[in-house]
């Protein structure tokens, strides 16, 4: 128990496969978090969904997410571990090493997207609100599990709450990849304007990397795509200076890569404790409509700029390639069930247009103008599609305002979903 809140753990067991109930089950790990001070008092839910795909829920800290405070003021707060993550039955490597075959863990990979993860909160419900609605803040990859929610089982929710994560209903993944380089390009031009000198190192290190075998701490060989993804951190509120110091201490004065900077590449690129960001990323847009096909490398080869040899270097971004599969440690024993995966024609859908047409949910949502992981132009094109939805654009923060705004942007989504502004 953490002194500043009271925190209930919860295991629930649920089928991996909803439509089948009595075949194999898997467990799911939820933390229930209340003020201290109002631990005894009936209070209404409120379902956090983290970011991801294979994103856990934050752990109750001193330095909780400043919403988590905003909520428990009138909330009791459920940090769900969505199937797959954290204390919930794991998807790690080893655990993949060891299925008998692709085919098998792909089947198995495939129960693991938003509309199971929906599923389980709907079981989670039942049994801890005696079928009261609940309300739901989504965060980036939770908004989208919030659209499938509001398709799939409306009665389940009071309100929902979405920070940075309206997805385009019917976008393939060829279109959000189409959208998604040029804003990657615009952030990482952005960064080199904050801090040209990176820009020289960048380069510098690539160049390195070409005509030198450099090994991380692990054995993977560091390449100039894999230097590339690093980009990922861009998109956050402070994701310019994570990266800024990095690079700051990233050579020695031999001009050689410090263990310092090998070991935080290693951790930072590895998908070590999130292989499923990896694996299903593509697998948010496949919707029916054929395989998604390594969509992000198909894009990229339309972007001159973005070549390994182009100065100054462009960074990546949360864009994952097939090569991955091939030479990070963490995802290697996934590499033939990605395939499969990739190549899945019959992806159910996630969205129920219709539904979502007529919802009656009150429904707030945060865009964030220049947000670089999702698009708002696609954002906007959701809210004028859902009903009973409301949206505040702003550029005053970037994809993690939800945290770094303190409890400033719940609270404001709160008063917008209840009519209040």
């Amino acid at each position: 128990m953490n002194p500043a809140y009271t925190t209930i753990d919860h295991v629930f067991t649920v089928p991996l496969d909803h439509s089948a109930p009595h075949g194999q089950h898997i467990q799911v790990f939820a933390r229930e978090v209340v003020d201290p001070a109002r631990a005894g008092e009936q209070l209404p839910w409120l379902l956090f969904l983290q970011g991801g795909p294979g994103g856990k829920s934050p752990r109750p800290s001193a330095g909780s997410p400043g919403w988590l405070d905003q909520a428990l003021q009138t909330h009791r707060v459920l940090l769900l571990d969505q199937r797959g993550t954290g204390r919930s039955t794991p998807v790690t490597a080893r655990a993949a090493a060891r299925f008998a075959s692709p085919a098998q863990l792909a089947a198995y990979l495939g129960h693991f997207r938003a509309d199971s993860i929906v599923a389980d909160a709907e079981l989670i419900r039942r049994q801890l609100c005696r079928d009261e609605p609940w309300e739901t803040l989504g965060q980036s990859y939770g908004g989208f599990l919030t659209l499938t929610y509001l398709s799939r089982a409306p009665e389940g929710l009071r309100a929902c709450y979405v920070t940075g994560g309206l997805p385009g209903l019917t976008a393939t993944a060829d279109e959000v990849y189409a959208r998604t380089y040029p804003r990657v390009r615009d952030r990482v031009l952005d960064f080199y304007a904050r801090y040209p000198d990176d820009a020289r190192r960048l380069r510098q290190i690539a160049d390195l990397l070409t005509a030198t075998e450099v090994r991380l701490p692990d054995g993977d060989r560091l390449t100039t795509r894999r230097l590339r993804t690093l980009g990922l951190a861009l998109g956050m509120g402070d994701g310019f200076e994570r990266l800024h110091w990095l690079l700051d201490e990233s050579l020695d004065t031999d001009g050689e890569l410090t263990d310092t900077f090998l070991h935080q590449v290693r951790n930072l690129t590895g998908f070590t404790d999130n292989p499923l960001y990896a694996v299903l990323q593509e697998t948010l847009y496949g919707q029916g409509a054929g395989p998604t096909g390594w969509a992000a490398a198909r894009a990229l080869d339309g972007f001159a700029a973005f070549t390994e040899e182009a100065d100054p270097l462009l960074l990546t971004g949360e864009m994952i390639y097939p090569w991955m599969f091939r030479e990070i440690t963490g995802l290697r024993p996934f590499e033939d069930a990605a395939h499969l995966l990739a190549a899945r024609p019959d992806w159910p859908p996630l969205y129920d247009l219709r539904r979502l047409a007529a919802n009656q949910v009150p429904l707030a949502a945060i865009v964030y103008h220049d947000d670089m992981y999702v698009d708002a132009g696609l954002s906007l094109r959701t809210a004028r599609e859902v009903g009973a939805t409301r949206v505040w654009v702003t550029n005053e923060w970037e994809h993690d305002g939800v945290t770094a705004s303190g409890g400033r942007v719940l609270a404001r989504l709160m008063d917008l979903a209840a009519g209040r502004a």
